[in-house]
């Protein structure tokens, strides 16, 4: 005879004189070890897909839990962190104890901005938090993701770059440079009117960046004096991705979205609309800034192409170069940066939005 265990054990068969009842009872037994085995693979394979997952999240000298072992978390909703993923990665690469918030930026339907500094690199930036609760209730999930990816894409010297993302435990995050000098809007509501040459040197810089965001299928939607911040030497950055989306060439879109003063009629009455939509908005704002008939109804006749703009005569003299009009500092900014004081402000240590952090700071206020 062999040793014991030196073969498999025959699988039982029915017991002779059993009828079908005992037949039954076989067929049974073995639907649950097959059964088992399938549970098994199937909970390998999640297991495997979990490890993947968290492998791309973590640092590569960052150690993962071994398989079977279950995964420790103090968040009690795990679905609620993933719905969000990858976009926003579990926790910054920079880690929150390094940033100190310094104050509000602004604040409105969307979430809040905050001005913080990253004591390690002592740079100021600018954070947006957002609410993952309003994301859900207004069922903008997938725009926030797009949001963040269409920003990771871009770069270029008139828009405002992304910095970082993740998640907390309530909130997102969006941190991207500090633009001490503002946005467009409140420089021209103080300044009123400005000269035909600043005006001229602002339109080459937003055609340049609009022309460079549809050449990569990107429409804006929301072209506006305040969704456009001043950089320390008075050149512009195209800001507020919020509800940008790709759109390629010959594509049409058909959500109403935007900033109703600035909105164009196609967008208004429910599209079809393009790119085009976008050289609307520079229109009305360009219209706002100076006096002169820049509008037109009629999506093909408007100056929409970089070849367009530059044979117009408005910009005769005019280099469309982003190096050479970054060149020399815009006078009227800088003048209304150096006239303000700089008021020192008190830094508080960062943290998730879990407590009443919002209430112990100072109202909202530019810059």
């Amino acid at each position: 005879m062999g040793a014991a265990g030196s073969e498999p054990e025959p699988p039982p068969g029915p017991l002779k004189g059993g009828g079908f009842a005992a037949e039954v009872s076989w067929v049974r037994s073995w639907k649950r070890v097959l059964a088992g085995i399938g549970a098994t693979v199937s909970g390998l394979e999640r297991s495997l897909a979990t490890r993947r997952r968290l492998q791309q999240q973590r640092g590569p000298g960052e150690k993962l839990p071994r398989l079977g072992e279950k995964l420790v978390t103090g968040w009690p909703v795990p679905q609620f962190v993933s719905l969000f993923l990858p976009e926003f990665p579990v926790r910054p690469p920079l880690g929150q104890p390094q940033l100190k918030i310094l104050g509000f930026v602004a604040k409105g339907s969307f979430g809040t901005v905050l001005k913080v500094l990253d004591c390690g690199r002592e740079k100021v930036f600018a954070v947006k938090v957002v609410p993952k609760v309003e994301v859900l209730r207004r069922d903008t999930l997938k725009q926030c993701k797009e949001e963040v990816s269409i920003q990771r894409q871009v770069s270029h010297p008139f828009v405002h770059c992304l910095g970082d993302s993740w998640q907390g435990q309530r909130h997102l995050f969006i941190m991207c440079t500090y633009c001490s000098t503002g946005d467009l809007y409140t420089l021209w509501d103080s300044s009123g009117r400005f000269a035909e040459a600043t005006i001229r040197l602002f339109a080459a810089e937003l055609v340049l960046v609009l022309g460079y965001l549809h050449d990569l299928g990107i429409v804006h939607r929301d072209v506006k004096m305040e969704n456009i911040l001043l950089d320390e030497r008075g050149h512009l950055k195209l800001t507020d991705f919020g509800l940008s989306r790709h759109l390629r060439r010959g594509e049409r879109a058909y959500t109403i979205c935007g900033t109703l003063q600035y909105m164009a009629p196609e967008v208004l009455s429910g599209g079809p609309y393009s790119h085009s939509a976008d050289w609307w908005s520079l229109g009305i704002l360009l219209f706002t800034l100076a006096t002169g008939k820049l509008l037109c109804q009629n999506p093909l006749r408007r100056l929409r192409y970089l070849h367009h703009f530059k044979s117009h005569l408005f910009f005769r003299g005019v280099t469309f170069d982003a190096e050479l009009l970054q060149k020399h500092p815009v006078d009227v900014v800088v003048a209304a940066r150096q006239a303000e004081a700089v008021a020192q402000e008190s830094s508080i240590a960062f943290a998730d939005f879990d407590c009443d952090l919002l209430a112990s700071l100072s109202r909202p206020r530019p810059g």
